[in-house]
């Protein structure tokens, strides 16, 4: 039952905040946890995208917005769960993912480290895709899917200049999310992305 809608989001801006943020915060900061932050600030202003499906119809609103991000770990593809991501800074989301990613490819998560996830997050960026379509891993609603940062040509402030992009593409469960609800959640994410001081 999903619908997929795309979306490019200017992260320019962001990508030029990274090794200052690494250097003020003493923390590497990836593009995962400016993705993880933007994604469960959206979910926090748009509950329906962590909603489940129950019953006959009825639709259940989570406790607890729990992003799962995919890791490609040597045993496979592993899903660790950075917990009530909402309530955290950039720097806490940045700390906490760099640790689970390396507990993934460790093979040292817990069940509680897997467990609990609410919406997800697939980022493919790291391996040259620009853009794809990921499937909503159940019970979730929604995943985010995020390509390759690529510079391109674009008319930006009255001129033609290069700037970096990201493809976003976000694929929901149409039960509990209609296409107009889930577009000005993806626009919510793509505002917070083009606009990195908001994450911090």
């Amino acid at each position: 039952p999903c619908f997929y809608l795309e979306a490019k989001a200017d992260v320019t801006e962001l990508m030029a905040a990274r090794p200052k943020l690494r250097k003020s915060l003493g923390v590497r900061i990836t593009t995962n946890a400016f993705y993880i932050r933007a994604l469960s600030l959206a979910a926090r202003e748009y509950p329906l995208s962590t909603g489940r499906l129950i019953g006959d119809g009825d639709i259940e609103l989570v406790d607890a917005i729990n992003v799962g991000f995919a890791v490609n770990a040597p045993q496979g593809l592993v899903v660790p769960v950075v917990r009530n991501a909402c309530d955290k800074t950039l720097s806490e989301i940045a700390r906490e993912e760099n640790l689970l990613t390396d507990r993934a490819r460790d093979n040292l998560l817990t069940l509680r480290e897997i467990e609990g996830e609410t919406i997800a997050l697939s980022n493919l960026g790291a391996y040259d895709i620009d853009s794809f379509l990921g499937i909503v891993p159940p019970p979730a609603t929604t995943i985010l899917s995020v390509g390759n940062v690529v510079a391109e040509v674009v008319y930006y402030n009255g001129k033609i200049t290069e700037r970096k992009m990201v493809s976003l593409s976000l694929a929901a469960d149409q039960r509990v999310v209609d296409a107009f609800y889930a577009a000005r959640f993806l626009n919510f994410i793509r505002e917070k992305l083009q606009n990195p001081g908001q994450l911090m």
